[in-house]
């Protein structure tokens, strides 16, 4: 975004710095409300554009700048999230949140070689896994906006109401509702070292072709979800249960015998990156339950790993 100056004489705008100061929150707002970070910067950028296109005299009349900013982007993430479910209801095959990349490998801690701007901005907590992002995309508009600024965001509900245009009793409904949904789908935490060693056991399994090691290490009725974006060789539906997942991945290993599984971050947990001939081709998210995998997500839309071959 270029940077506003004082209208005609060529100064640096004196409030840019606190109000780019709020650049990051806005960052991390529109991601969790959007599910992508390309969707997220165009709401920030949307969000800075109306604020400078105010006057002067109406921008220094605002008593919190950053209040004002978090409202603006929180309405519209709600059209968005709107118009979005119309879109998703035409996407080709399964509609996954975009995968946060992270630069470090899990196992040890140093840089994988991707440096991507805005995932940098994205601070990296329980509200960012995909199996949280995941449950958020079958909430209502309002019930997901609500929740997020609410129990993520820490808002009160009568600065949730002026976003969504409710009132502060029915914001604290639709907060409610919403977090009934996400304490179903939550399984018991399990340590971040055990559930990196589950991961690398089904690595280690995938690459060996091994279908009765991959079938051990994932749940009878583990469900796998692939979002291709329209490719024609990606699955178009969920694959259910632990056995046909393992074969469906042998298969796979089989048709790309170039493919490298790399141990990376994703959304803040242990996940998998699949290259070929050093091209991102799959990048996958894990749910675990006890000692088990039960849900893999795999993003193989080209649009969605772009952050993961930048840099």
């Amino acid at each position: 975004m270029t940077t506003p100056s004082q209208p005609g004489d060529g100064r640096l705008d004196p409030s840019l710095s606190a109000i780019m100061s709020e650049r990051r929150h806005l960052i991390n707002l529109a991601y969790r409300l959007l599910g992508t970070l390309a969707d997220a910067e165009d709401v920030v950028q949307e969000t800075y554009a109306r604020w400078y296109a105010m006057s002067r005299q109406r921008q220094e009349a605002i008593e919190s700048p950053g209040a004002w900013l978090t409202k603006v982007a929180g309405r519209i993430c709600l059209d968005l999230l709107g118009s979005a479910r119309a879109r998703r209801e035409s996407y080709v095959g399964e509609w996954i949140p975009e995968p946060l990349p992270d630069r470090t490998e899990w196992i040890n801690g140093r840089s994988g070689g991707a440096t991507v701007d805005p995932a940098d901005r994205v601070t990296l907590d329980e509200s960012i896994n995909m199996a949280f992002l995941v449950v958020l995309e079958s909430m209502t508009p309002a019930e997901r906006v609500a929740f997020i600024l609410h129990d993520v965001f820490r808002y009160s509900f009568a600065e949730v109401a002026e976003i969504v245009s409710r009132t502060p009793a029915a914001c604290r409904q639709l907060a409610s509702s919403a977090r009934r949904r996400i304490r179903a789908s939550q399984a018991p935490a399990i340590p971040a070292a055990q559930r990196a060693g589950i991961v690398r056991e089904f690595k280690k399994a995938w690459e060996a072709k091994d279908i009765d090691a991959l079938i051990s290490v994932l749940a009878p009725d583990a469900t796998a979800v692939a979002d291709g974006g329209g490719l024609a060789s990606a699955l178009l539906h969920p694959v259910q249960g632990g056995e046909q997942i393992a074969r469906g991945l042998v298969e796979i290993a089989d048709k790309a015998p170039g493919l490298m599984f790399l141990e990376r971050t994703v959304n803040g947990q242990p996940g998998l990156v699949a290259q070929q001939d050093g091209v991102t081709v799959v990048v996958m998210a894990f749910d675990i339950a006890g000692d088990r995998i039960t849900h893999i997500w795999g993003v193989r839309n080209p649009e969605k790993l772009r952050p993961w071959t930048t840099g």
